[in-house]
């Protein structure tokens, strides 16, 4: 893993869709909540590794506008452990230079999470270790709606529109894209994640169940990363 201690090789964006936290706790004959407690444990853990490699900016997915289709029991569930996580959360981030930012919209959260995240936001706003983007009801193709509306609203007209502007109008605007998404769980799809920001970055898919992830499988999504010739639609040099 020597390649890996120079930066040079590291993503400055890793972007996780956290998947197969009800797997996992099925798997154990324990309820889904139980998955989505240890998700949380797992969540932290991953922050600090991904600290020690120096990575500047972390996007985990964890909540997207598709998920309100599940159960409302797991959906109220899944809410109360991020309200009762979230002030240990900010501790940690504070203690550790994380800057916590939320993408995705909080209309429609409970208003005791909306009023914890903001808090979250707030006390972290200056931190500058590392950058840790929240995808919370995040959606990548309501992402891009909401940007077009924005643009029509301040008037912005056709001729001035290109990637630079539009950028601009997303949750992401003033961070880079990613360079690296990791999905967890098994499946090989994106599932309207960062779908704008993603256009070059490289995917990487484990099998391994979130709760599972651990320093061992990172090491092997970023020595992978590192192993990949990024070209953005140009030639490989000769």
């Amino acid at each position: 893993m020597t390649k890996l201690t120079n930066s040079k090789h590291l993503p400055q964006h890793v972007a996780i869709i956290m998947d197969g936290n009800g797997r996992w706790a099925k798997q154990r004959g324990l309820p889904r909540l139980a998955g989505h407690r240890q998700g949380v444990n797992t969540a932290q853990k991953v922050v600090e590794i991904f600290m020690e490699y120096k990575i500047p900016y972390l996007t985990l997915y964890a909540f997207s506008t598709e998920n309100w289709n599940r159960p409302k029991r797991e959906i109220d569930g899944i809410f109360k452990i991020l309200e009762d996580r979230l002030d240990e959360g900010i501790k940690f981030a504070q203690e550790n230079g994380i800057r916590i930012r939320h993408l995705g919209k909080p209309d429609g959260l409970p208003f005791r999470l909306q009023e914890r995240v903001k808090r979250a936001i707030e006390l972290t706003r200056n931190n500058t270790r590392i950058t840790l983007n929240l995808a919370f009801n995040y959606g990548g193709r309501d992402e891009i709606i909401e940007a077009a509306r924005h643009l029509i609203v301040d008037g912005i007209s056709p001729p001035q529109i290109n990637e630079k502007v539009f950028r601009q109008y997303l949750y992401t605007a003033d961070i880079p894209d990613p360079d690296l998404i990791i999905r967890t769980g098994g499946e090989m799809r994106l599932s309207n994640f960062l779908i704008w920001q993603s256009a070059y970055a490289e995917s990487y898919f484990t099998p391994v169940l979130w709760p599972g992830f651990d320093k061992k499988e990172i090491d092997k999504a970023l020595t992978a990363y590192s192993q990949r010739q990024r070209r953005f639609g140009g030639l490989p040099p000769e």
